[in-house]
């Protein structure tokens, strides 16, 4: 693996896995990472996902206008990331994830 991309990766599986707290963590370092000295995204599609993970993470917590407003950052741009989007919403609302957030 592209060491460069290791805390991408990582975000996502911890967003998958429920565990906000990792992947909002790391989250903030991939756009931290992505966003050049002049403020450009040099990495569109992480910071993309990355947002997608903060509006979940935001959404978890209960902050619904901040989970949107990421939301609505994240689609804003010319390359989104629609299939991470289907796959946040199939996860966040199956039964067996409501479960097994309830038990933590």
């Amino acid at each position: 693996m592209d060491p460069a991309k290791f805390d991408f990766y990582a975000m996502d599986c911890y967003r998958l896995l429920g565990e906000d707290r990792f992947a909002e963590n790391l989250a903030d370092e991939v756009i931290r990472a992505g966003t050049d000295f002049d403020g450009s995204e040099r990495l569109p599609m992480r910071m993309t996902e990355a947002r997608i993970t903060l509006g979940v993470v935001a959404a978890g917590q209960g902050d619904l206008d901040q989970a949107v407003n990421y939301g609505e950052w994240a689609l804003k741009g010319d390359r989104q990331s629609l299939p991470s989007l289907l796959t946040v919403r199939a996860i966040r609302t199956s039964p067996a994830y409501k479960k097994s957030s309830s038990e933590c």
